[in-house]
């Protein structure tokens, strides 16, 4: 069942244990993948660990903590037509890989596929998956599955081809909501989005995190994401909602402070959707004030 159309990227920073695990679910995979790993910068001997256990992982040291952009540092890399894209806490089931091949193949207007996440030990499903099943987007009949405003970094297969040419993640925006600007430059660009429910990838959520950073960045991303694309008003209603709903602490505070400094790049790259993409932010910002208000609290 080997199949080579698809090279399975993870970024990791000190996280060796878990990076270990993943790897040896991804060994085990019948599609038998490549897999890049981009290592942070760890210090806990990550590295040193992938190259003894796992020597036919190919190995990216760039000797610092690149965020997003390590995907990107190894996307450079991958010679196949998709990426798969998994965090060094989560790994893809047997056969979803082919799977978002076959879909990709038959489909050539649809740029991702998001799998359904399913989360260890207890093999429940991610609260999220109800999201992504109940898509707001509206998206033309021939679709193999929802329409997505967005996509989840752990758990999607892009076309290596547009990610590279839309540029990838965006150095500034670090970790944190980062795959928000890429999904909508995508559609901008006339591609689709969509969630498989017949795909999974499994998340067995590392302990090694920093939930007050990762807040931190993403209420900031989101106000950067949001005058980067957003028309004027959206833009308005969608910084104020978010002030309302984010907890009013020193975490909020900072990430407000960020992304108000951060105002002459933002005047300087800011390039407004299209009118059709920015419909479908707007069907999409109901639902998103839930979930961006669950996210950012917890």
């Amino acid at each position: 069942m080997t199949d080579l159309r698809t090279t399975v990227v993870v970024i990791t920073h000190n996280r060796r244990r878990e990076l270990l695990r993943t790897l040896d679910r991804l060994a085990e995979l019948p599609e038998g993948p490549e897999v890049i790993v981009t290592d942070n910068g760890s210090t806990d001997g990550t590295a040193d660990a992938v190259a003894r256990h796992h020597p036919e992982v190919r190995l990216l040291r760039p000797g610092r903590n690149l965020g997003a952009v390590g995907r990107n540092l190894a996307v450079r890399e991958v010679t196949t037509p998709y990426v798969a894209f998994c965090d060094d806490d989560s790994w893809w089931a047997p056969g979803s890989l082919t799977g978002a091949a076959d879909l990709l193949d038959r489909h050539p207007a649809v740029v991702s596929v998001t799998a359904r996440i399913v989360v260890e030990p207890h093999g429940t499903e991610d609260p999220i998956v109800r999201e992504l099943r109940e898509s707001p987007v509206p998206g033309p009949p021939w679709l193999p599955g929802p329409a997505l405003g967005s996509f989840l970094a752990a758990a999607t297969v892009l076309r290596a081809d547009a990610f590279r040419k839309a540029g990838g993640f965006h150095p500034k925006l670090w970790l944190g909501g980062e795959e928000e600007l890429l999904a909508v430059d995508l559609a901008a660009d006339g591609w689709w989005l969509v969630y498989a429910d017949h795909l999974t990838i499994h998340h067995h959520a590392s302990q090694a995190r920093d939930a007050t950073l990762r807040r931190r960045h993403g209420i900031r991303n989101t106000l950067w994401f949001t005058w980067l694309r957003r028309p004027v008003g959206p833009a308005l209603r969608r910084t104020l909602n978010l002030a309302r709903t984010v907890p009013r602490d020193t975490t909020s505070l900072l990430a407000f402070a960020e992304a108000a400094a951060a105002l002459p790049w933002i005047l300087r790259e800011r390039r407004v959707l299209p009118a059709e993409v920015e419909t479908r932010l707007r069907l999409l910002e109901p639902a998103q004030r839930a979930s961006k208000a669950r996210r950012y609290t917890g």
